[in-house]
């Protein structure tokens, strides 16, 4: 059997985008990646910033985002606009080809407006698909796909989707043709056994151990959809899944939490 390209396909979020150090730091190691790569970007407290100072108040519930017309409005400027094109520069700046993206260009993302939740989180979208042949051919240009959380519907309606789910998403439709790595860079060294030590990293985190940590209430909040999004990338073909400090793209021992079935 022939051995597929390798893909790392790595998501960014929380305090590595706040911070303008830790992001061009994390920029530098992600530019230095070798082989096939992807790079998928939140936002989340930038757009709250940015929302904050244009007089929207942003309004959440347990912990997601409902976003209405202004608040997409702003998001859509926020991820599409002000991050993406920031990072594309900078990885420019270090050689690194890189192109933006939202779910719209190239119909790259097709998505559909979230149904049947008990909350109306407003213009969220669900994916529906992901033009992977775009997305290899892009690739195979040594060109680096940088996809913010923007998607669309295929008439016309622009959606704000959850940036851990189109880096699963992406992932999997890459699945059949490369041979696939998930990253997930946050502020945390991993998924911790204990939320106030940020050292009590679990190494490997098999399904059954998820499991019972969950029922535990040890993994809660916005660890769980993380979580679901790597499982469900794992039962999709994906090689392999990593939640971790942006430390861990450097590819030495750094801890890290390894996600498994």
């Amino acid at each position: 059997m022939e051995n597929k390209p390798k893909l790392t396909v790595v998501k960014i979020g929380g305090n590595v985008i706040d911070s303008e150090s830790a992001l061009k730091a994390f920029l530098k190691d992600f530019a230095a990646l070798n082989g096939y790569k992807i790079l998928v970007h939140g936002g989340g407290k930038i757009a709250t910033k940015i929302a904050e100072g244009l007089g929207i108040t942003p309004v959440f519930h347990e912990g997601r985002r409902i976003t209405d017309k202004p608040m997409l409005d702003v998001a859509v400027m926020t991820y599409a606009g002000l991050i993406n094109k920031d990072i594309t520069a900078q990885l420019q700046a270090l050689q690194s080809n890189a192109l933006g993206f939202t779910g719209a260009d190239g119909n790259m993302i097709l998505s559909e407006k979230r149904k049947n939740a008990a909350v109306d989180f407003g213009w969220v979208g669900d994916i529906v698909s992901v033009n992977h042949e775009l997305v290899k051919v892009l690739l195979q240009q040594n060109v680096v796909p940088v996809f913010c959380a923007i998607t669309h519907n295929g008439n016309g309606q622009l959606l704000n989707t959850n940036a851990d789910t189109i880096a699963s998403a992406l992932a999997v439709a890459c699945s059949n043709d490369f041979d696939v790595n998930l990253l997930y860079c946050f502020e945390k060294k991993g998924v911790l056994s204990n939320a106030d030590d940020d050292d009590s990293i679990i190494k490997n985190l098999n399904f059954s151990k998820y499991s019972q940590l969950r029922e535990e209430k040890v993994i809660h909040s916005g660890m769980l959809p993380k979580l679901e999004n790597c499982y469900d990338a794992l039962n999709k073909g994906v090689s392999a899944v990593y939640i971790g400090s942006p430390e861990m793209i450097k590819q030495n021992d750094t801890t890290c939490t390894q996600v498994s079935l």
